[in-house]
């Protein structure tokens, strides 16, 4: 697996970006660099080492007198430590949390905020799906979790999100009329969006997004896929490109941080493989990340999960990126991390789905589904307020 050794090109003002030292790096240069304002949103950020490590900069990015904003979710980040908050407040940090899950009215299910996304000085964006935990930045006998962000050098993006952020960090109503505009790099014709989805601020621009370029796709989809459980109309336009002879290959989780989940996966991997779709599953470490390249020429990495949670209860935001160069350039990699797969055929499926396992997919599949229908159902009917 490619750790921070792997080389990375730059394509235009963007790099792709992997998890472990090299995100956790990048990360602390970005903070060491920043001379006026940082904005921090993450669903998960533990006071772990690698947390600590991040923390011990923005403490010292306080010293320089840099504006600090920390947006962290209620649920995901719900073992941060009260005593840290304290200290990082009277430090002169701005922290909150989104949505706490526990309110004085309401039990907040479903709608979370599911940005992994870093804003330096409105100049530098790191956005994807690597969360602040020794999870993702691994240790020296155990590799992290596989993963991937984009760091974004320009400042024309950053200066948009940076509105956004404070928006979202200060509850601003007009939030969600807001549109991130596209930037065209001049070097190797790339064009960069950042892409949100908030379905119940009818955000869809994500969802809609992985829809077209499935929809509209000639030659090869590949998808890199942690929770994979898509909805109906998702499963649809992948199961429509393959009837169009789309060539489509899922790099799938072979070991999980929820079990529940990959089961349920597992229930719908004969469905998959009759629509002549490709399965691998990555068992070195445990998959999180979230990301397709369409025909060579349209790439989107970010925190959204082909299933229903993120589809229509989480806030998300990735990072779509119109580019044959870049997009080649990961799919070399890609294809590097297929060639470390387990590949799942009719024949190999049949030997591992005896009886009692079955029954296990299929019970996980129906308790996901139910679940998931649950935990977005709430937001409708208890959310009357802008966040």
């Amino acid at each position: 697996m490619p750790t921070s050794n792997y080389i990375t090109e730059a394509v235009g003002s963007m790099e792709l970006v992997y998890s472990g030292t090299d995100y956790f790096s990048r990360l602390e240069e970005i903070i060491q660099n920043s001379k006026y304002e940082i904005h921090i949103q993450f669903y998960i950020f533990k006071n772990d080492s690698a947390g600590k490590r991040i923390l011990e900069e923005l403490k010292k990015a306080t010293d320089r007198h840099v504006k600090i904003y920390m947006l962290l979710d209620g649920f995901g980040s719900f073992s941060f430590p009260k005593k840290e908050i304290n200290e990082l407040t009277q430090m002169g940090i701005h922290f909150r949390f989104f949505s706490p899950f526990f309110s004085a009215n309401s039990l907040y299910i479903g709608r979370r905020l599911h940005h992994k996304l870093v804003v330096s000085d409105a100049r530098v964006t790191l956005i994807g799906g690597i969360n602040i935990s020794n999870e993702y930045l691994g240790t020296a006998t155990t590799a992290p979790w596989l993963d991937y962000s984009i760091q974004i050098n320009d400042s024309n993006i950053s200066k948009m999100l940076q509105l956004l952020c404070r928006d979202l960090f200060f509850k601003k109503r007009h939030l969600f009329r807001k549109k991130i505009k596209s930037v065209f790099l001049t070097q190797e014709d790339t064009t960069v969006s950042i892409i949100q989805n908030d379905w119940l601020k009818r955000r869809n621009e994500i969802y809609k997004a992985y829809i077209n370029s499935f929809s509209n796709a000639q030659k090869e989809i590949i998808i890199v896929g942690s929770y994979f459980f898509p909805g109906r109309r998702l499963s649809n336009s992948l199961k429509k490109a393959a009837k169009n002879k789309v060539k489509i290959k899922l790099i799938l989780s072979g070991i999980s941080d929820i079990p529940l989940s990959r089961r349920a996966s597992c229930h719908i991997y004969s469905s998959l493989l009759d629509k002549n779709i490709e399965l691998y599953e990555w068992n070195k470490t445990i998959l999180h990340g979230k990301a397709a390249v369409v025909d060579g020429c349209w790439t989107t990495i970010g925190s959204f999960n082909l299933n229903n949670l993120s589809s229509y209860g989480s806030l998300e935001m990735n990072a779509e990126v119109k580019s044959i160069a870049f997009s080649n350039s990961y799919l070399l990699h890609l294809n590097e991390i297929i060639t470390q797969c387990e590949k799942i055929t009719p024949e190999s499926l049949k030997k591992r789905n005896n009886i009692s396992s079955y029954f296990m997919n299929w019970l996980s599949y129906w308790a996901a589904r139910f679940i998931l229908n649950t935990v977005t159902y709430f937001p409708y009917k208890r959310f009357k307020k802008f966040y």
